[in-house]
């Protein structure tokens, strides 16, 4: 006889722990206002339309880098590599000069992505909306580039590697 599950209204800290089993990528999201350079380590990135090529980020409200992405219009996303769980630290501490250290690229539009990422798009900012704590943004890719190489996984609160079984690829996927 199976045991019926106990399911309960999550606070913060359950959702956190909930979520952190979905294991994500990582990535930095950079904006520039005013001539001031902004960005953070995210890992709520998600492909939405390929045509036209959109995707979706979403930032808890009153980051500085969530403040100078609306005011912009526009933003850079850089996939990390596995070696590059340092600079998923750098940018994941709040506050701090994030910039002063690294090496980056900067797009056509002018905004920086971290170079050596494995991959860069930069974005217009189609639609933006305010649900729950968090501002989420919906950005129509208008230039990217990649490379190959080993990405930076994220799982309940530790960084690691994706570990690949050698399957072949799933060619409905991509």
């Amino acid at each position: 006889m199976a045991v019926p599950a106990i399911f309960a209204r999550p606070d913060g800290m359950a959702m956190r722990r909930t979520m952190g089993r979905f294991l994500t990528g990582v990535a930095v999201v950079t904006t520039q206002h005013e001539g001031e350079q902004f960005g953070m380590t995210i890992n709520s990135l998600t492909s939405i339309s390929l045509e036209p090529p959109i995707l979706m980020i979403s930032l808890n409200f009153n980051t500085r880098t969530g403040d100078a992405l609306l005011a912009s219009g526009s933003f850079a996303i850089s996939i990390l590599g596995v070696k590059q769980e340092a600079v998923a630290r750098q940018f994941a501490v709040r506050g701090g000069a994030r910039f002063e250290a690294g090496a980056f690229d900067t797009t056509e539009g002018g905004l920086p992505v971290i170079a050596g990422a494995l991959a860069q798009a930069e974005c217009r900012v189609a639609h933006q909306y305010d649900i729950g704590d968090h501002q989420v943004f919906f950005g129509e890719v208008v230039s990217s580039r990649f490379r190959d190489g080993e990405p930076l996984a994220f799982n309940s609160g530790k960084f690691g590697a994706f570990r690949d079984f050698n399957h072949d690829p799933m060619p409905w996927m991509f």
